[in-house]
């Protein structure tokens, strides 16, 4: 199970689950698994008859509805934006309420618990891939903007706005991503041209040198000089 700690995941297996969970994001999204995890605890608030293993939308939203009446019930705290992206399967959310309910059971918190960082989308993956691979601006929406989300709250204006606001972070990453790009292009070109200083260059090298330096790749404006070149005059042939 990747992204848990050793010691939670050491804590799941400890609980001998009906179902091993292999997919943190899917496994977790359905609200049964987390049942489970409390009821080991809380026997008698935590009735596993009450509770569904399918896996529709409808039966995700009366498992999950149920764990927040009884965790309130128990004045125990389970955020509710966790609870809210492992329902949709966000990236990351399921693996941050697993050590959340781990810290509230267990009353320690995991060896590699760091701040949680809640914007449950897929920006650090996209980083990490070459500019070439990452998404595009429909493929995001299709990403960050679950099916599972637009049927829970069917409203068209609303569902408009969401996109609307991964559009726009979608262009404002891949601006910056350019300009980071253009930035390092030209601290290239910049150190390359100082380290030819001071050899023999011919006048050619000379020329681009001095007009790389004029022109860097962050969108200055490029200077052009206006070159006068002398050509003979050309004879007519004389008539007879």
């Amino acid at each position: 199970m990747t992204g848990l700690p050793r010691d939670v995941t050491r804590w799941l297996q400890s609980l001998e689950l009906t179902v091993h969970p292999m997919n943190v994001r899917r496994d977790f999204s359905s609200g049964y698994h987390v049942a489970e995890m409390f009821c080991r605890y809380y026997p008698r608030d935590f009735e596993m008859h009450a509770y569904s293993k399918g896996t529709s939308f409808s039966a995700k939203q009366d498992n999950w509805n149920r764990i927040r009446r009884t965790v309130q019930k128990l004045h125990l705290h389970l955020p509710e934006k966790l609870v809210y992206g492992t329902m949709h399967c966000k990236p990351g959310a399921a693996e941050l309420l697993v050590q959340q309910v781990y810290t509230i059971l267990t009353k320690h918190r995991p060896r590699t618990a760091h701040n949680p960082e809640l914007d449950f989308s897929d920006q650090k993956y996209q980083q990490l891939l070459p500019a070439v691979a990452r998404s595009t601006a429909t493929t995001a929406v299709k990403s960050n903007l679950r099916k599972t989300e637009i049927l829970a709250l069917p409203d068209t204006l609303t569902n408009g706005r969401r996109a609307e606001a991964i559009i726009c972070k979608h262009l404002q990453d891949k601006t910056a991503a350019r300009t980071a790009t253009d930035r390092g292009r030209s601290n290239v070109v910049k150190s390359r041209l100082k380290q030819m200083t001071g050899k023999n260059l011919s006048r050619d090298e000379k020329r681009l040198s001095e007009l790389c330096l004029q022109s860097p790749l962050n969108g200055a404006v490029v200077s052009y000089k206006t070159i006068k070149v002398n050509q003979p005059a050309r004879r007519l042939p004389q008539s007879c």
